[in-house]
């Protein structure tokens, strides 16, 4: 079963969307908002620092570069689309270990 929040881009790599929410208690992914992956972080959306947070972790779960992230749209907002130089296969993978089953 695949993931709204995720797609395939043409050169192989995923795009995903996800809906932030920052100054939380902790950095976690709690499930799907609107299509979105939505994202808890600690971190304030103030001076990029929420942005620079997602990256780091992001990147983190996947066992990925930071430089193989890329924040395509919405710095300014709580919505984002990032693009991933990795496999969708990878990311669905990710998605099934940390969200609880869906319906």
């Amino acid at each position: 079963m695949s993931w709204s929040c995720a797609t395939a881009t043409a050169d192989g790599g995923t795009a995903l969307l996800v809906a932030v929410i920052p100054n939380a208690k902790r950095t976690e992914a709690v499930g799907l908002h609107d299509g979105a992956l939505r994202l808890r972080l600690a971190a304030p959306a103030l001076e990029g620092r929420a942005n620079e947070a997602l990256v780091e972790w992001l990147a983190g779960e996947l066992g990925l570069a930071k430089r193989q992230l890329t924040l395509k749209q919405g710095a300014a907002s709580r919505r984002k689309r990032l693009l991933l130089q990795c496999p969708l296969a990878r990311v669905e993978a990710w998605l099934d270990r940390v969200l609880p089953a869906r319906p």
